[in-house]
């Protein structure tokens, strides 16, 4: 952690080629292992309100800490603009992130525009967004009438000792709860509880978590520690893999495996054997999913990565501000997607060998989870 830090946010980033020759999208894009553009994670905001020792721990993230200027953020209208684009070259899933994209002033607006998009097959996008539900309980009905689907609630334990440990703000775990309830009590669901397990620290929660989430309308998801960045100090015996994980729930409340529910989904599924519902395993570190990985994600301020542990992005803001068309960022877009062949997960033992000051990637505060 003395090491010293530079945020991908104030490098430099390659502006896309255009090509010489325009081609209309078909939604059938591939990439160079064969797999679709389905999905598209946009980052609002690089601030939050937590400082979770996994993502935007304090000694990094402190009163010093340069945050980008508003003037660098899309606007709300390139953001629409650019979502567009993504969704006639085959895009069918949005997910809102930050930092917290609850703090992004006026949210519900950007929200009831991409609620107007369509996907290339007709049919309403699936629209979502991930929080720490600090604001939820008081902004749940306006994300649903603006046209927000459903939420996923960042949760790493019950227990408020331990939650506090981990948000290292003091935040209290009932007003999370309370976000949580209303947002099921509007209709944003189903809605998924996200859990991001580090060894030593919240492993202890596993099962209370389990129990609590059990019988109930939300789905539980279990996420190992994963090397997002360089900041948090990511080491690999501080992740408990997934497999232990079920194991621990299993012992107590036997659990059967599911089918996922569509190619590229990022959780194995597995319900209680006596009816009680459905948890689930996110497990980049240990299980890579990289093979059907349909994701590509979008920083605050424009720049396009093709994988959540990239080392560098590709400047769309500029295409966006220099006054290219339509036609031209979307046949730029078309040609970084078909060059791409990321699958960090699958060569991670070998990464990770190298001292973390050469481990440079983009933080998830940055550019979401």
């Amino acid at each position: 952690m003395a090491e010293k830090i530079i945020m991908l946010a104030q490098q430099r980033h390659a502006t896309p080629a255009i090509p010489a020759h325009a081609e209309n999208p078909t939604g059938l894009l591939g990439d160079q292992l064969g797999r679709p553009l389905r999905d598209l994670r946009i980052s609002v905001t690089d601030r939050c309100n937590f400082r979770c020792v996994y993502c935007m721990p304090k000694a990094i993230f402190n009163s010093d800490y340069q945050y980008l200027p508003h003037k660098a953020l899309l606007s709300f209208e390139e953001i629409s603009r650019l979502a567009r684009i993504f969704v006639a070259h085959g895009v069918e899933k949005i997910r809102l992130t930050g930092g917290e994209p609850l703090l992004r002033k006026d949210i519900e607006k950007l929200i009831a525009m991409l609620a107007q998009l369509k996907t290339a097959s007709g049919q309403p996008l699936d629209l979502t967004l991930t929080t720490n539900a600090s604001l939820l309980a008081r902004k749940a009905q306006a994300l649903k009438d603006a046209g927000l689907q459903r939420v996923t609630v960042s949760l790493d334990a019950l227990d408020n000792q331990t939650f506090r440990r981990m948000n290292d703000v003091d935040f209290d775990v009932r007003d999370v709860l309370q976000g949580l309830e209303q947002a099921h009590k509007v209709g944003l669901g189903p809605i998924k509880v996200n859990m991001v397990v580090k060894a030593g620290m919240n492993d202890q929660e596993i099962l209370p978590m389990a129990r609590y989430f059990r019988h109930s309308p939300f789905i539980l998801r279990f996420i190992e520690y994963m090397d997002v960045g360089a900041s948090n100090g990511w080491k690999m015996d501080e992740v408990l893999p997934s497999a232990q994980v079920v194991e621990r729930i299993h012992a107590e409340f036997p659990l059967q495996a599911l089918d996922a529910n569509y190619s590229g989904e990022t959780a194995t599924r597995w319900r209680y054997a006596d009816g009680g519902g459905e948890v689930g395993m996110i497990s980049s570190v240990t299980q890579a999913f990289c093979g059907d990985c349909t994701r590509a994600r979008l920083s605050t301020e424009g720049q396009l990565y093709t994988c959540l542990f990239a080392s560098s992005g590709h400047d769309l803001r500029a295409l966006l501000r220099g006054g290219q068309s339509d036609s031209a960022i979307s046949g730029a877009l078309a040609q970084l997607w078909r060059v791409r062949a990321d699958r960090y997960s699958e060569l991670r033992t070998a990464q990770t060998a190298l001292p973390q000051a050469e481990r440079r990637k983009v933080e998830m505060s940055y550019i979401g989870g």
